[in-house]
């Protein structure tokens, strides 16, 4: 005779401040998410960020700082601080902007388009393995969720709420 299956032993709801969070679960999920993604980028030497940067650009076409950083929801120091390995790399060149010489632009490279490719090849299994623990339509829900919250009005929200 079969063992008994038991149905999961889901996690009690738990009112502690740390477990009701929504910051600090999305940040905890980014990290755990971003980890398992630069697994498989570092082959190509890339981690999830610098990637990231690489594949706007490719989408993109050259683009200031600034709108990079709005675009990718960065700080724009935090963004710097990305850009420069792959500059140095010569994965990226900086260069004056052509409408307006006080700004500079960002221009994904030769040898920066390369890497990218290179770097697709470990983003797509990430990827892949990623919908295969979690689901496809689960998966697609979530970037939906979080494409949502990305774009909604947080920074406008009223920081003094009735009591």
């Amino acid at each position: 005779m079969p063992p008994e299956r038991r149905p999961p032993v889901l996690p009690q709801p738990d009112s502690r401040p740390e477990s009701c969070c929504t910051c600090l679960a999305v940040r905890q999920a980014a990290r755990h998410v971003t980890q398992y993604y630069d697994q498989f980028l570092a082959p190509s030497g890339l981690r999830t960020t610098q990637f990231s940067i690489l594949a706007k650009l490719r989408r993109l076409g050259p683009i200031t700082i600034n709108a990079l950083a709005a675009d990718l929801v960065m700080d724009r120091t935090t963004l710097g601080r990305n850009i420069l390995p792959l500059e140095r790399e010569g994965l990226i060149a900086i260069v004056p902007s052509s409408s307006d010489r006080r700004s500079k632009e960002l221009h994904l490279t030769d040898k920066g388009a390369a890497r990218l490719r290179t770097a697709m090849k470990g983003w797509a299994r990430a990827q892949m393995g990623f919908e295969a623990a979690f689901g496809a339509k689960r998966s697609a829900d979530l970037r939906g969720l979080l494409q949502a919250v990305s774009a909604s009005e947080l920074g406008s929200a009223p920081t003094n709420h009735p009591s």
